[in-house]
């Protein structure tokens, strides 16, 4: 029976929280930024300008790693960044299948980052039969018939799906039968899987109407400031006291 739970516990077996796993990315990304331009060391407030987040978050997550830095010098690059994919599991080939090859599935198999992340596109797979056998990314699409016999083949794990939402929970069914312990949803709709499934949900429509609640908030405070900017002169106009012929009395001196 689905449980619809759609993540790990807390704590992974080494005992790193699940907040700090979420942001090894982050540290990831701005240090490999590091070691293309050849910068040797970088202190924990560098480092945790460039990933977004606090010093003092970043040197705890790195406790759990087991880095220290050096006092002085701060953090080596290069093993950092060999330290942490070691951690996440990029010193390793995963095969992914991304399933639903349309606008965004064509995108997702053009994208350059998979293979120097540790991941390979193993296969794609959709639905339309007139999509089978055409090449996107230089890799043939094979149709969903054959889906579980690709995921043995190929040995797969990792699978996307890209579908419209109503194909989706099937398509993960067919997937966790098939395997696959860890699914990336495009699709925008929630899946329920089995315990021991990790989802994780990429919504485009909920992070942009994120983005419109802060532009409506900054919108209203920069109303608020403009009202404020304009009340101190209405404010004067509204308790200066005028005599019966319209003359406005001199100030009285406090």
């Amino acid at each position: 029976m689905a449980t619809g739970r759609t993540h790990r516990p807390a704590t992974r077996s080494r005992g790193i929280p699940e907040a700090t796993v979420a942001r090894l990315p982050l540290y990831l990304r701005a240090l490999t930024a590091l070691s293309e331009r050849s910068v040797p060391t970088v202190s924990s407030e560098e480092l945790a300008a460039a990933a977004g987040v606090n010093s003092a978050k970043l040197r705890k997550d790195f406790s759990y790693l087991g880095s220290y830095g050096t006092r002085g010098v701060g953090y080596d690059v290069e093993y950092l960044v060999y330290q942490i994919s070691r951690e996440l599991g990029l010193t390793q080939d995963w095969p992914v299948v991304i399933v639903g090859i349309g606008n965004l599935g064509a995108a997702l198999a053009n994208y350059g980052g998979f293979a120097s992340r540790g991941f390979r596109v193993a296969a794609l797979i959709d639905a339309d039969p007139a999509m089978a056998g055409k090449p996107v990314a230089g890799i043939p699409v094979q149709h969903t018939d054959d889906l579980e016999k690709i995921v043995t083949d190929n040995g797969v794990s990792i699978g996307v799906i890209a579908t419209p939402a109503g194909a989706a929970q099937p398509v993960c069914d067919r997937l966790v039968a098939a395997g696959v312990t860890s699914i990336l949803n495009f699709a925008p709709t929630v899946l329920s899987v089995p315990d021991g499934v990790d989802v994780r949900k990429v919504d485009l429509s909920i992070e942009l109407q994120i983005l419109a609640f802060h532009e409506q908030r900054k919108a209203g405070e920069e109303h608020a400031a403009h009202e404020g900017a304009v009340a101190p002169a209405v404010a004067h106009d509204e308790t200066t006291d005028q005599g019966p012929d319209g003359d406005v009395p001199a100030v009285m001196p406090a």
